[in-house]
């Protein structure tokens, strides 16, 4: 298909979601990066395996993330696009946004926050920087200041529904009713259209099929999050893929993370057991700008790393609405051939 954004060139409009703590590492994003799509790593703890962690939170960080990305770059072979996400509501944004920039990463996808400085922290690299939305309301507001301070646009725009799985930009009472993801599209669409922005569509999207859909409507690609969990290549432990694996809509819960938004989940042992107690960190590496440590219900940070390493009772499983149709372990080709396959049937 090659798709052009600014200079880079992908051959499949598809962007594996970043997915933290260490779902979406150096393996996944490098695998999908060399199927000729965009390879997301998440950059929230990448450094949460070394040995100084908890202690030197930040250079354990910048050490993981360096080892993580050289993977993701041998595995792509010099195909598709290796970029990261970056969640504004950390504390260490603009240290991981620099970090970025100084390993010429491809593109920096921003989200949970609006990235008003982006710009000025990326600079004149070439680097494609792209904000995550929920409405048409917070694009015009990021592009009205990214023009008046920085001079520029968002290179693309990723629009995420209801649908998605983790941290989710809307409040709660907006979850039902309200406008559905395919009116967004075109709406978002609409306004993009003179400005040549490109914008991929996330939230619930699974197939070829909906990249078909989303397209029609405007869109130029998508954005896929929970599917990619259900890979050879997934960095996540074999049990955590497993739970997604073998869950289905049912499973699924909205609840109040520390982040300060809604995040959907798989129901858990860990889940039950905050709804009636505390689970405070004993180890606080004040992660979040909006987290008190005193009075938040429990650590996310403790609970996603507990997770990934496949303590799965005591552990934040995030996933999407399409959950249940995750059916078996693939690898990441296959999900693209599929994608592609399903996309050219008429």
């Amino acid at each position: 298909m090659n798709i052009r954004i600014k200079d880079k060139v992908i051959e499949y409009p598809i962007i594996q979601g970043g997915m933290g703590v260490g779902i979406s590492l150096g393996r996944l994003s490098g695998a999908v990066a060399r199927e000729g799509a965009m390879g997301t790593i998440s950059m929230v703890n990448t450094g949460y395996k070394e040995k100084d962690f908890y202690r030197n939170t930040l250079e354990a960080n910048r050490r993981g993330f360096k080892r993580e990305l050289e993977l993701a770059r041998r595995l792509s072979q010099g195909k598709g696009l290796v970029g990261v996400n970056i969640m504004v509501v950390l504390n260490q944004y603009e240290e991981l946004v620099r970090q970025a920039v100084e390993e010429k990463v491809d593109y920096i996808i921003s989200g949970a926050g609006l990235p008003l400085n982006l710009p000025e922290l990326v600079g004149d690299e070439d680097i494609l920087i792209a904000p995550i939305v929920s409405s048409l309301r917070a694009l015009k507001l990021i592009n009205r200041i990214w023009s008046k301070k920085y001079n520029r646009l968002p290179d693309f725009v990723v629009l995420e529904g209801k649908g998605a799985g983790g941290h989710l930009g809307y409040k709660r009472d907006e979850l039902e009713g309200g406008k559905g993801l395919e009116e967004l599209t075109v709406e978002i669409a609409e306004y993009l259209k003179d400005k040549e922005i490109p914008l991929f569509v996330a939230g619930s999207v699974f197939d070829g099929y909906d990249l078909r859909k989303y397209r029609g409507l405007g869109a130029t690609g998508v954005q896929i999050g929970t599917r990619f969990i259900g890979t050879y290549e997934c960095d996540a432990d074999e049990r955590f893929k497993d739970l997604i694996i073998n869950s289905g809509k049912e499973d699924l819960v909205i609840i109040d993370s520390p982040v300060g938004i809604p995040g959907r989940a798989i129901m858990n042992n860990f889940l039950r057991e905050i709804e009636v107690e505390r689970k405070p960190s004993e180890r606080c590496i004040n992660c979040l700008k909006t987290c008190n440590p005193k009075t938040t219900q429990f650590c996310i940070s403790d609970a996603l790393i507990n997770a990934v390493k496949g303590n799965i009772d005591e552990g934040l499983i995030f996933a999407g609405s399409n959950v249940d149709r995750v059916e078996k372990k693939v690898s990441v080709k296959s999900i693209i051939e599929s994608i592609i396959e399903e996309y050219g049937e008429i």
